[in-house]
């Protein structure tokens, strides 16, 4: 069954505008000619506010796990910090471990945030060059405190951040330049609500110094080829045309809407309003969330059942009745799932989701 517009609350993908959808039937163009300079040119400020940077925003054809290995291919010389409170803090960890680096692991239980001082301590004891950090978890709705952590890692002058921002760039503060983020990235199918296969990056002087320094940084995901061909208005190599002007289609219609500002009141609207239904008529039926207050996602609410509840079981039920969420992800799959409150979801169709929500739970 196909839900109509606006029942789709997965946590990505996420729906996609139907005329965002239409955008991509547009013909076929010259990817090296000048339709696609004129292309990359009209998205360069759009992306550039979305971001929330002067610097060029690196655009490719790939999976957010594709910038999060260029990430470390090209920010970690020898061994990394990682950041674990979920599924996507340990793909971080595994990928630096992968690319043959030298992965050291903070880890807190999942649903929980590495907090300032557990991330002083742990640089003062272990030297490292660079720190994996994922903002905002999408397994455990856990949202970091990345100005405050950003303020630790810059007390250490030669240690690159490099962070993953997918469930939260678009929807809720990223401030790439004022935080110094060394390296920042977002998938396409999130809070940009847009079809899956492209990712958005920044990377800062200080990374691109770094990516020098290292050879083994690869090629297809090499920082300073996406680097060297933004600033000349091209892709790296064939884009995925038909996403490029879904992207486009979709930058405009953030900029007609009010702005990256706009999107995030609306998140953070909808954010709240799924803590005020846990917080009466949730917890009546023994439904929560996962996360403490002041550190949950403003894109993702991972919800937690009842005992003797399945979780999974739960889901089900409301795609039954034409709602769609997401399962548990991986070791909370029976005991939570998950509302993917981003893009261009509104607080009315949530709370008309809660309403089923509460209707399955009761």
């Amino acid at each position: 069954m196909t839900p109509e517009f606006g029942q789709f609350f997965l946590p990505g993908p996420t729906e996609v505008h139907p005329d965002v959808l239409a955008a991509m039937t547009r013909p076929m163009i010259a990817h090296r000619g000048r339709e696609m300079v004129d292309l990359m040119r009209r998205l360069e400020g759009p992306l550039q506010r979305l971001c929330r940077t002067k610097r060029r925003v690196l655009v490719g054809t790939c999976a957010a796990t594709g910038f999060m290995e260029m990430a470390v291919r090209s920010g970690v010389r020898q061994r990394a910090l990682s950041l674990v409170g979920g599924a996507f803090g340990e793909r971080f960890a595994a990928i630096v471990a992968a690319t043959g680096r030298e992965v050291m692991r903070l880890e807190v239980p999942y649903g929980r945030t590495v907090e300032p001082d557990m991330l002083r301590d742990a640089l003062r004891r272990t030297e490292v060059d660079a720190v994996t950090l994922v903002h905002s978890e999408t397994s455990t709705g856990a949202l970091a405190p990345l100005e405050q952590l950003a303020q630790v890692v810059h007390e250490r002058d030669d240690v690159l951040l490099l962070v993953d921002a997918v469930t939260s760039l678009g929807g809720s503060p990223v401030e790439t330049d004022a935080l110094k983020l060394d390296f920042v990235f977002t998938g396409s199918q999130k809070a940009l609500a847009l079809p899956p296969g492209l990712s958005v990056g920044v990377a800062s002087e200080r990374m691109i110094e770094r990516a020098k320094t290292v050879p083994e940084r690869g090629a297809y995901l090499d920082v300073l080829a996406f680097d060297q061909a933004a600033a000349d208005y091209q892709p790296t190599n064939t884009p995925a045309l038909s996403l490029l002007y879904a992207l486009d289609a979709q930058m405009q219609r953030i900029e007609e809407t009010g702005g990256v500002t706009a999107r995030w009141e609306r998140h953070q609207r909808m954010r709240e309003m799924v803590e005020a239904w846990t917080q009466n008529r949730g917890a009546e039926l023994g439904v929560g969330l996962l996360p403490a207050e002041g550190r949950r996602s403003w894109t993702v609410s991972c919800l937690t059942v009842p005992a003797g509840r399945n979780a999974r079981d739960c889901a089900y039920a409301i795609r039954d009745k034409g709602w769609i969420v997401g399962t548990g992800y991986g070791k909370l799959k029976t005991t939570t799932f998950r509302i993917g409150h981003m893009g261009d979801h509104s607080p009315e169709r949530l709370q008309a989701l809660l309403g089923v929500v509460e209707e399955v739970m009761a």
